[in-house]
């Protein structure tokens, strides 16, 4: 237990706001649902590409939706995460 401390709070360095969201699973829940959807539809598929094909197509609609619409985790929250990688990264490293 103790050796697996930091995975299990790992979330923990993200912005409190984004906290909740990496609680639950529901986005993922939901996708997997209308693809389940998209494909009982159909039925039985003739072969593999045919899967691929309606599946593939049902995840870039969501990736299109939510690149469009919606914004899971606000971007403002997620540059308290990039920046002190920044300051790291051009803080000069000290000379023997």
């Amino acid at each position: 237990m103790d050796a697996a401390k930091a995975d299990v709070l790992a979330y923990m360095a993200f912005p409190s706001q984004h906290r909740t969201k990496l609680h639950f699973t529901n986005p993922l829940e939901r996708l997997n649902k209308e693809v389940k959807r998209r494909a009982d539809v159909v039925g039985i598929f003739p072969n593999e590409d045919s899967i691929t094909r309606i599946i593939g197509a049902v995840l870039l609609e969501a990736n299109d939706e939510w690149q469009l619409q919606h914004r899971y985790m606000q971007i403002e929250g997620m540059v308290e995460l990039v920046t002190p990688q920044l300051e790291e990264m051009t803080t000069p490293l000290p000379t023997p």
